[in-house]
């Protein structure tokens, strides 16, 4: 392995792109890519900021040694674990919120799921902090992915059902004269829902260049 290579390496398991990477060492996009493609070398001060950002020794940059691994970073737990879970909580608050709005037709319904929602994205958020830092990215991108769905779903219910009929229900609700109200929201449902996936993957794929 080169050090294109373990510069290319050690950006992408930071999870940012070639532009990310030059504006934190104040260089050009192109100079990155010339590092990665084997066509230039950093200077010496710039392998030293590199070093800095990306928290390994100078000799690992240069000759590939690899560093001891921090005891700390041995035990950290993936990133994966905290968004999984905080995907479940979300996912319990969403169910729970339409099943008791089912029952007992109770405003209740959307504070139980909300107070569930803010539960799981705390301890996603917290997990973006504790855990191992190589493996946050693909945690978080995972849990994007996945959660807008959720999250979006019941706070849009809420405005939708209270500007067409007056009750802050945790889904749409049939009101008569409203159908193509009820259309417009699953419009703007979808719309932000798969615009969102758009720029999760756009993200994704420019990080990987």
């Amino acid at each position: 392995m080169t050090i294109s290579d373990r510069i290319r390496e050690l950006r992408r398991k930071r999870g940012i792109s070639q532009e990310e990477l030059a504006e934190q060492l104040g260089i050009s996009r192109q100079a990155v890519s010339k590092w990665e493609s084997g066509q230039s070398m950093p200077d010496l001060d710039k392998i030293i900021l590199l070093s800095d950002y990306f928290d390994v020794t100078t000799d690992y940059l240069l000759k590939g040694i690899q560093p001891t691994e921090p005891q700390a970073e041995k035990t950290s737990v993936n990133a994966s674990v905290f968004a999984i879970a905080g995907t479940a909580l979300n996912a319990i608050g969403l169910a729970t919120s339409c099943g008791v709005w089912y029952e007992e037709q109770d405003a209740m319904a959307l504070v139980i799921g909300l107070i569930f929602m803010a539960m799981g994205c705390m301890i996603f958020g917290i997990g973006m902090v504790c855990s191992a830092e190589h493996t946050r990215p693909t945690a978080k991108s995972m849990f994007w992915k996945i959660n807008v769905w959720i999250l979006v779903f019941l706070p849009l219910s809420m405005v939708y059902n209270v500007l067409t009929g007056g009750l802050p229900a945790p889904y749409p609700l049939r009101f008569g004269p409203f159908f193509l109200f009820r259309i417009f929201f699953w419009l703007i449902y979808f719309a932000i829902c798969l615009l969102t996936e758009l720029y999760l993957w756009r993200s994704s794929h420019k990080s990987n260049e």
